[in-house]
């Protein structure tokens, strides 16, 4: 446990922040795979629209420092490459 005051107040800070951070990431992967559930279903004007939401909330996660750049560059690609490939 710790004894100085700013010890304690990062203890604090970091745990906020840890609450901020998850329900970031849990709101980038309800994105996602919302998406790839409509690629399942075939409905490829949702999904396109969808993808730019989940695109633009990946974005707003690298920026915050949940994830990182060439993470979610890569599972942007991947999704778009999902997306292109329907009929």
């Amino acid at each position: 446990m710790a004894n100085h005051k700013s010890a304690k107040k990062r203890i604090r800070r970091n745990e906020s922040a840890r609450q901020v951070n998850q329900s970031r990431l849990s709101r980038i992967r309800t994105f996602i795979k919302k998406v790839e559930s409509l690629i399942g279903l075939g409905k490829k004007d949702e999904a396109k629209t969808a993808f730019v939401k989940a695109e633009s909330e990946m974005a707003r996660g690298v920026s915050k420092g949940v994830l990182k750049k060439n993470t979610v560059a890569r599972k942007t690609s991947r999704l778009s490459k999902k997306v292109k490939e329907m009929k």
